[in-house]
């Protein structure tokens, strides 16, 4: 397959890869191939209906190395859904009775590109496999490439996406400071909300970050500077039910020993109750492009933190969210690894014609290779048997709970 022009996008919300990913796809195209013209869409999916895009320059390629600092995206996002055609017509991306697909494919056509990068999450990624299949459906010659990016980590069969090994560690750090807010007033409550619509991994994984910095402390013992203050007291994920009543009371009891109740709270814990409640009200949830429920609309931490600041006898209670300070890091060396090689993959698969979603396949041996777009799908849930979260629960004295039928 000849290869002439390249396109990137990157879309859905931020994670700590993104600008990386761009920088290494850059850098790879110009170690094999540097003939190839590469351009990227600005704004996501936004940007590609629109036609709007940018040509990587020569001094770009020389400074695409300097991405790898940054967080965020340097090309810009965007929440699009190519087969959500009411909501791009409503947005103005296309006019009425055009089919995004369509003009997404046309566009592509306009503008000369052979290979399309895309970077982003399952959504991203369920959008390319529907551009993909399109695109092969009605004869155009294109091939698509993705890069798995998702701080969740709930991306099938992908075992491990872009960045969320350095959400959990920026979370963690986040977490030092407002866990420190114990200490502002008598029996505090302080609730750390974690991203996570579906999947537990990342509250998860912060967790243990966390106490991996708490047992490297060393406490004076003084007052309030003790271990048993600084602790994680509780983590709630999506995938387990617990019993309310019982885990109230043994909150109360850490309350009264230490003045404070510390907990993490996956943000997706508890969200189908909360909008059952809102729906029997006469409320509508507020919802996204792919029809998710709008988190921040919801307020996953702020019910929590209601239902329980009775029950433990707070006086005073606080929530938090790290999920944007989270998302928006530069990802750190474990993440670099990992996006290097996918990079690496991804224009590797490109070059061959080979269009699909990069990853280690976890229904394939880990291996890592190029997932077949049929393959994709969102939502892939923590697995809490796994024995460092059930070593982590025992730590701290937090009976494991019970499996939500619907999480697997």
């Amino acid at each position: 397959m000849t290869v002439r022009r390249v396109a990137l996008l990157t879309a859905g919300g931020l994670a700590p890869c993104l600008s990386s990913a761009v920088g290494a796809l850059i850098e790879r195209y110009t170690e094999l191939q540097p003939e190839i013209e590469i351009i990227a869409y600005l704004d996501g999916y936004a940007g590609l209906l629109g036609g709007v895009h940018v040509t990587v320059t020569p001094e770009d390629r020389e400074r695409a190395h300097l991405l790898h600092g940054f967080g965020g995206s340097p090309i810009g996002n965007s929440r699009v859904k190519l087969t959500n055609v009411k909501d791009c017509v409503k947005r103005g991306l296309v006019a009425e009775g055009q089919d995004p697909l369509h003009v997404a494919a046309e566009q592509l056509t306009k503008d000369g590109v052979d290979v399309l990068h895309t970077i982003g999450g399952d959504d991203t990624n369920t959008t390319a496999a529907d551009l993909a299949a399109y695109l092969h459906d009605n004869g155009y010659e294109l091939t698509v490439v993705g890069l798995p990016k998702t701080i969740d980590n709930d991306v099938v069969p992908i075992r491990q996406s872009l960045g969320a090994w350095t959400a959990a560690e920026q979370g963690a750090l986040f977490a030092r400071n407002v866990i420190a807010e114990h200490s502002s007033n008598p029996r505090m409550l302080i609730v750390h909300e974690v991203m996570g619509r579906h999947c537990g991994w990342l509250t998860a994984a912060t967790a243990v970050k966390y106490r991996e910095w708490l047992a490297a402390q060393e406490f004076a013992g003084f007052a309030g500077n003790t271990r048993r203050s600084w602790e994680l007291h509780g983590v709630y994920v999506p995938e387990l039910d617990f019993d309310v009543a019982a885990e109230a009371e043994r909150l109360r009891a850490i309350m009264d020993e230490t003045g404070c109740v510390n907990v993490f709270l996956s943000e997706g814990a508890g969200v189908s109750t909360i909008v059952d409640e809102m729906l029997a009200r006469g409320e509508e949830p507020k919802r996204d492009a792919f029809g998710h429920v709008k988190l921040d609309s919801v307020n996953p931490g702020a019910w929590f933190a209601k239902q329980f600041a009775g029950m433990v006898g707070a006086e005073k209670t606080m929530v938090q969210k790290s999920g944007y300070f989270a998302r928006s890091a530069a990802a750190n060396d474990e993440d670099l690894a990992l996006i290097r090689a996918c990079s690496d993959l991804a224009v590797d698969a490109a070059l061959r014609g080979e269009s699909g979603v990069v990853g280690h396949d976890e229904e394939a041996g880990d291996v890592l290779r190029v997932c077949e777009f049929s393959r994709i799908k969102g939502g892939k849930a923590f697995d809490p048997s796994e024995p460092w979260f059930g070593d982590l629960l025992e730590e701290i004295g937090q009976p494991l709970g019970t499996l939500v039928p619907s999480a697997h």
